[in-house]
């Protein structure tokens, strides 16, 4: 045995960080102009969406929904000569326009957005298709604009996401770069469609894992995006909060007990959501009728819901203002709970356009006050908590969903409660959730960092690092080792002397699982097999005689071609080569 460490990859690592020093100055310019396109798309889209709303909801069905004044939004509900007994119509119309636009020309574009740029960011390189985000801006305003029950951010961040991905294209960036850009876009959009600077940038690093982790490097940028985009867009709407919150006086000590209750209810009814947003999903997948026409069909059901329930068209905005002014009584609030969860469903799952995070706050926010009325506790900071709790742990983002609505409501006060709830809310999702088909709202998210295909390629640079510091053993039969065969070519790779570099997931039933881990393999005999580093749950661990090796482990290693051969033909050992 002996250490290995080639001065071409010290050379390499010496390059790298020159260019990576330019990509940072780089990078902060391109969070600025995506931070003042953020701003201006959300500008558009809102447009879009008033424009949508006249035609469709008041044109049609003579109906104006209940709204934000800050928005400028419409202080009642107003019924037109032939009351809610038209909106069937205005949403089915609504969702036969845009499931004839997205399945005709960009089918990516269907759902919820946020989705689409979690996916292309793990899975493509974070390239979205350039049709997309213009196709999303014009489908999203048709389908709330016309009763749909989706939310804003999953087109906004569709919508700004893809921009960053057209502007990493046409810069000619790094697939790494494009990522970077598409989460900053991303940010940038929500930052100013919510009003929540801080937030949004931890939201758009935070969506993509489902384990409480972060994308880290991409944070700054998020962040100074997200406060362009903010100041930007309040230049036309102002720096207020989205929803106005009465005085209340700050919690006592014994109601932080009632807080905590509402923590554990919300984390049942965040484990529910996604159960019947996807069980939906999967029931329209199975009509045999053609894709353009199921929005129009979830759309009509979605009008015959609100014939009912009016309240559930649109975000439900006004109505969740309604809610912290303390207008609605517990029964209302207590069906409007899952009714907005069939509703949200009817209206996205079906292949209409639009987000899922509005839909959820609403269902927080109702099931908030409902807590609050049951128990004679004050309304207002109630339902503001709930919105958090419930959308935190639905989305698997409890940071993110403190943050955003405590901006959006601007209940800083409320931080300690709102921690206490989205905190439990998360735990007994992630709990109950488990043991269910679906886990999360957002359904291209990915555990930890290392199951991001994204991330692979840095898996292997570190290895390289640790080698080219003279940090691993290495056999002594391999003597030339090129950092660019290596990334270009991708594992396993033929190293000299027969021997190849492979990946080897432990998978339960494996016979070594339990057995330290050293820098040789534990299932042979032979010394010239090593193992290069250990990759579990998102960190990179290095082989010693202490470690000890666990189900669905990762390990890099070097073997000869015949032990390899070998170890693909033993399925006895439980593993994955």
């Amino acid at each position: 045995m002996r250490r290995f460490f080639p001065d071409d990859i010290q050379n390499k690592f010496h390059q790298w960080m020159v260019w990576a020093l330019r990509e940072q100055h780089r990078l902060i310019i391109d969070a600025i102009f995506l931070g003042i396109i953020g701003a201006l798309s959300a500008q558009l889209f809102m447009l879009l969406l008033r424009l949508a709303q006249t035609v469709f909801l008041k044109g049609i069905a003579g109906y104006t929904p209940l709204g934000l004044i800050n928005e400028g939004g419409s202080p009642k509900q107003i019924l037109g000569p032939h009351g809610l007994w038209l909106i069937p119509l205005a949403t089915t119309i609504g969702g036969l326009i845009t499931g004839f636009l997205v399945y005709t020309f960009a089918p990516e574009a269907e759902g919820h957005g946020t989705d689409t740029a979690v996916k292309a960011f793990h899975q493509s390189g974070g390239y979205i298709r350039s049709r997309v985000p213009f196709l999303k801006l014009i489908a999203s305003a048709i389908t709330i604009g016309s009763g749909g029950a989706g939310g804003r951010e999953g087109p906004t961040a569709l919508i700004s996401a893809g921009i960053g991905s057209i502007y990493a294209t046409l810069g000619r960036r790094s697939d790494k770069e494009r990522r970077i850009l598409v989460l900053t876009g991303m940010a940038a959009g929500l930052s100013a469609i919510f009003r929540s600077p801080i937030g949004t940038a931890v939201f758009a690093t935070e969506v993509l894992y489902g384990n409480m982790e972060f994308e880290t490097g991409a944070l700054i940028y998020t962040m100074l995006a997200s406060v362009v985009a903010y100041a930007i867009n309040g230049l036309f709407v102002g720096w207020g909060p989205l929803f106005t919150v009465p005085p209340f006086s700050p919690p006592h000590l014994m109601e932080y007990l009632w807080y905590a209750l509402l923590g554990l209810i919300a984390g049942v009814v965040a484990s529910l959501l996604p159960m019947v947003f996807y069980s939906v999903r999967d029931g329209f997948k199975t009509l045999p009728l053609p894709a353009q026409v199921k929005p129009a069909i979830g759309g009509l059901m979605v009008g015959l819901l609100a014939l009912v329930l009016p309240q559930v068209l649109g975000g439900g905005y006004g109505w969740l203002q309604a809610a912290i002014d303390g207008k609605l009584d517990a029964l209302t609030m207590l069906i409007l709970v899952f009714g907005m969860m069939i509703a949200l469903s009817l209206t996205i799952s079906s292949g209409g356009s639009g987000g899922v995070f509005a839909p959820s706050l609403f269902v927080g926010g109702m099931l908030g006050g409902f807590v609050a009325r049951l128990f004679n506790q004050p309304i207002a900071p109630f339902v503001v908590v709930g919105m958090a709790g419930v959308f935190s742990g639905a989305a698997r983002v409890p940071f993110a969903a403190m943050l955003m609505v405590t901006e959006m409501t601007g209940g800083y006060n409320l931080l300690a409660p709102v921690a206490l709830t989205v905190t439990l809310s998360y735990f007994i999702q992630v709990n109950i959730s488990s043991r269910l088909k679906y886990k999360s709202l957002y359904e291209a998210q990915v555990p930890f960092r290392s199951n991001s295909p994204a991330h692979h390629e840095e898996q292997i640079e570190d290895v390289l690092r640790l080698i080219s510091e003279d940090r691993l053993v290495v056999p002594a039969t391999v003597t030339h080792l090129k950092l660019r065969k290596l990334l270009s070519s991708g594992i396993p790779v033929d190293l000299p002397d027969n021997h190849q570099m492979i990946m080897i997931r432990l998978k339960a039933g494996c016979k070594f699982i339990g057995l330290p881990a050293s820098t040789t393999l534990p299932f042979n005999d032979h010394n010239h097999d090593e193992i290069i580093a250990i990759f579990r749950h998102g960190h990179m661990l290095l082989p010693n005689h202490n470690l000890i090796l666990q189900e669905n482990d990762q390990l890099l290693a070097i073997v000869s071609n015949e032990e390899k051969d070998l170890l693909a033909q033993d399925h006895n050992l439980g593993m994955e080569i």
